[in-house]
């Protein structure tokens, strides 16, 4: 869902659709998929924040985050913007020691060098990706990875519906605010476009939630990267854009350095947990 987001946003960009009314339409729908899906199930607890402070800052970052990558959309191709963004696991690595004082193994260390070894095979100095425009995917990258950090801190003080809520929400409010600088008023397919872009965003969200439900974040990680594959599949069938060698060699690069930044650890035991319970809520 999240790859064919952005496969849409991409093609909107490349008709030089404003990249602030594309966010806002995102976030907006967003939002209202939100509340259609939680709104019945959870009542007014849907909107109860103990740390409103926090749900504020993490939706700010996630807008911001939005923002850098539709920008590394406009500039580069779909897979190879995906991949250097994926770099992002890595960075929450590194950061979280300075931000969680949280002490990072050597393999961790080890997997922080070879995230950022992939993004240089990926944009190769002197290649056709070494442009200025390779910072959104990075910035997009070390957003998302305090935003995770912030989501982490928030852990246990609000349901997991709320926060998916004010996510949409403060994007929702933000993206509206700035929206007259940037409105253009889209032709019915653009307006399609837009309404099929925040569905996605929306009901992508809800299923990660879901799966959270199931089994823990670490568990689920790994899982994350099959998004690469759908980049390059839909980039592919959507503008012609298909990798080369060396961004391929860079994306399992960055993939394996992902990989190696988890806590094995932490994956094994609730793996097993994850399966009986996620069998349970099949059965009910």
């Amino acid at each position: 869902m999240f790859s064919s987001m952005d496969t849409l946003a991409k093609f909107m960009l490349r008709a030089d659709y404003p990249i602030g009314a594309l966010i806002w339409a995102r976030y907006a729908v967003h939002l209202v998929v939100t509340l259609v899906l939680l709104w019945p199930r959870m009542g007014s607890k849907l909107f109860r924040a103990t740390r409103p402070g926090l749900q504020l800052t993490r939706g700010l970052l996630l807008v911001a985050s939005t923002l850098c990558f539709y920008s590394a959309l406009r500039y580069l191709p779909l897979a190879e913007a995906a991949a250097i963004s994926f770099v992002g696991p890595v960075m929450t690595t590194l950061l979280a020691g300075w931000l969680l004082h949280e002490r990072a193994s050597t393999k961790q260390w080890a997997a922080v060098l070879l995230g950022f070894a992939g993004v240089l095979i990926i944009i190769r100095p002197g290649g056709a990706l070494f442009t200025p425009a390779a910072i959104f995917p990075l910035l997009t990258a070390l957003l998302f990875s305090i935003y995770q950090i912030v989501t982490r801190r928030m852990s246990g003080h609000d349901h997991a519906y709320t926060t998916l809520f004010y996510t949409a929400l403060v994007g929702g409010v933000v993206t509206s605010v700035v929206l007259p600088l940037s409105w253009q008023t889209p032709t019915a397919g653009q307006a399609a476009t837009m309404i099929g872009m925040g569905v996605l965003g929306g009901y992508g969200h809800y299923l990660l939630i879901r799966a959270v439900e199931h089994a823990s974040p670490a568990t689920l990680a790994p899982f994350s990267y099959s998004q690469l594959v759908w980049s390059t599949i839909l980039g592919y069938i959507a503008f012609r854009d298909f990798p080369d060698a060396g961004s391929f060699i860079g994306m399992a690069v960055v993939v394996l350095a992902g990989l190696l930044a988890l806590n094995w650890k932490q994956i094994r035991t609730p793996f097993g947990a994850a399966r009986g319970g996620a069998r349970k809520g099949g059965g009910q």
